[in-house]
């Protein structure tokens, strides 16, 4: 297990940017959050706003700990990706994996949106990728992590595109 954890902070190590790809491309960030923000609603929108910096900025050690060991991660479409996943361990396989068939191109490029309910946090966000045979992922996805004792215990991921998805990442 430590081996393949190793081996993913190797592979996301080779993602790495100066700062998040949002703050680059210069697009921010939109936080909705109601006005009477609890203080479960702050937490979760804090944890999933800091795990997605550190996807786009490459930090592992935050990513291990954003994530609960036995989190469930519901992944969109009919290829190989696909399914449920009840790890950390099985997560950070599956990332790596998708970065390995992306040919290390996969980026988060757009955090677009952020909405709060309770302990969930909704995240429109914008995906891209090339590979040398042509394919393109160029798609939005709606991702809800659920929040729990500062770490997400719960994804399930949507896509605006399953067709695309689908195509790129083959069977």
């Amino acid at each position: 297990m430590q081996t393949l954890f190793v081996s993913l902070l190797m592979v996301l190590s080779s993602l790495k940017t100066p700062q998040p790809a949002a703050v680059t491309q210069g697009r921010q960030q939109h936080i909705t959050q109601p006005k009477n923000t609890t203080a479960m609603e702050k937490q979760a929108m804090e944890v999933v706003s800091t795990f997605l910096t550190a996807i786009q900025q490459g930090n592992h050690d935050i990513l291990a700990s954003s994530l609960h060991p036995d989190i469930t991660w519901n992944q969109p479409g009919k290829n190989r990706f696909s399914g449920r996943k009840t790890s950390r361990t099985a997560v950070f396989k599956l990332v790596g994996s998708m970065v390995e068939a992306s040919e290390r191109s996969l980026r988060l490029t757009d955090v677009k949106t952020l909405a709060v309910n309770g302990n969930q946090v909704a995240c429109l966000l914008h995906w891209k990728a090339i590979q040398s045979n042509g394919g393109i992922l160029d798609v939005d996805n709606i991702d809800v992590y659920t929040v729990k004792d500062g770490q997400i215990v719960d994804a399930t991921i949507f896509s605006a595109d399953l067709t695309q998805e689908d195509t790129f990442w083959l069977n």
